[in-house]
């Protein structure tokens, strides 16, 4: 059940995310959530020594993003030595789940202040890192795990879902569309306003030198297209059940995000007024199989651990993964497609791995204000079968 000591966001920032091998590519991960990190702590006037740990998530925790990369970024930052972190992952969720983490450590008393956060920079680190090819070190779904579960591929599972769901590629092309219109949209309106800590990047010349700096303080995803367009793409996989292609699935891209977390009587001690009460957090275990089904029983226990319905809430920010990832949740749960996303997704903003569940709670904090809404509902699915789930509650 959800916690009986109420626990605040006093502020929330993320980078605008930065397209694969775009502005962000060549900023070290740590310079990244450095500088999100630095921009928490300036806009709030917080003392970083009284933070009392750092929870961040990170999916490929190798290479630039190996040895406690979260803890690198606090450094980075020139923050207080004496303040702890940890990386945690939990594939997508990692960011998301970090902030659970960082709830229940506030909530239980562990400590009085914490900040949750996220980092992933896909152009350094790609996709898939974790698991070399050379040197060989194993599959991660091999042995008896195959012998009970089926080890497909993000890509497999999402195909799958499409197929069970019903849906099909005009459908999931529309929602695609949607989703470039609504953050266009978004971007016109300077609906994002506040939220982005500009990132002073590094570029580079043709032979890869650095060579100098450039600012970076707009999402990098956007793109112009049509129905038309996005029919003529061809698949993610070569197969005649495939549905997805890159018009209906997340960008790859670089970027991170960060939530200042206490309780409602530590902020009001330090003086803080906070803008939204968690109301509750979980992290729920879906079909390892399909893999990306999660949101729907996350937001399932959401709803029975709190006595709301879907009429309670006013926003929902599910990670768009793939099309189907979303409209599938819709179609089970019922949910009003026009509460769902309404500034678009990772299929136009894109999706840092390891950052996003920050990121998704930043932009639905400031989209409740815009809005005047009370309510919001964030949930994303995790390799593997798994499901984050956050209610956020809006302040005044």
């Amino acid at each position: 059940m959800p916690s009986n000591a109420p626990v605040v966001i006093v502020d929330a920032v993320r980078s605008a995310v930065g397209r694969r091998n775009g502005t962000l590519a060549h900023t070290h991960p740590n310079e990244i959530l450095a500088t999100v990190l630095s921009g928490l702590v300036e806009r709030t006037g917080i003392d970083p020594a009284k933070v009392g740990q750092v929870v961040g998530g990170s999916v490929n925790q190798v290479g630039a993003q190996a040895s406690n990369v979260i803890r690198q970024a606090w450094l980075t930052a020139g923050l207080p030595l004496e303040v702890p972190a940890t990386t945690a992952n939990v594939q997508c969720g990692s960011a998301q789940q970090s902030t659970t983490l960082a709830h229940g450590l506030v909530a239980s008393g562990l400590v009085d202040v914490a900040i949750a956060c996220g980092v992933e920079a896909m152009s350094t680190v790609v996709m898939g890192s974790a698991i070399p090819k050379d040197p060989f070190v194993g599959e991660p779904r091999a042995g008896k795990y195959a012998e009970l579960y089926e080890p497909t591929t993000q890509f497999e599972g999402a195909d799958r879902i499409a197929a069970a769901w019903g849906l099909t590629r005009e459908a999931l092309d529309a929602y695609g569309l949607r989703s470039q219109q609504l953050a266009a949209q978004a971007w016109t309106e300077d609906r994002f306003a506040g939220q982005i800590v500009p990132i002073d990047a590094t570029t580079v010349d043709a032979d890869g030198n650095a060579n100098g700096r450039i600012i970076h303080d707009r999402d990098g995803g956007l793109r112009d297209t049509s129905l038309e367009a996005l029919a003529g793409l061809r698949t993610n996989r070569d197969a005649p059940d495939a549905f997805h292609t890159a018009g209906t699935s997340s960008q790859i891209s670089d970027g991170a995000g960060a939530l200042l977390l206490m309780t409602e009587d530590t902020a009001e001690q330090m003086g803080f007024e906070p803008r939204a009460r968690v109301v509750d957090s979980v992290l729920v275990g879906s079909d390892p199989v399909l893999m990306l089904t999660g949101p729907m029983p996350a937001t399932r226990a959401l709803l029975d651990r709190t006595g709301l319905s879907l009429d309670d809430i006013d926003l929902f920010e599910v990670n768009e993964a793939f099309a189907a990832v979303v409209l599938a949740w819709q179609k089970e749960l019922g949910v009003d497609p026009a509460k769902v996303n309404p500034n678009g997704g990772a299929i136009a903003l894109g999706h840092p791995l390891g950052a996003t569940g920050a990121i998704l709670l930043t932009k639905a904090l400031y989209e409740l204000e815009r809005s005047g809404t009370d309510r919001a509902l964030v949930s994303m699915c995790c390799g593997g079968g798994l499901g984050t789930g956050t209610i956020i509650e809006r302040i005044g």
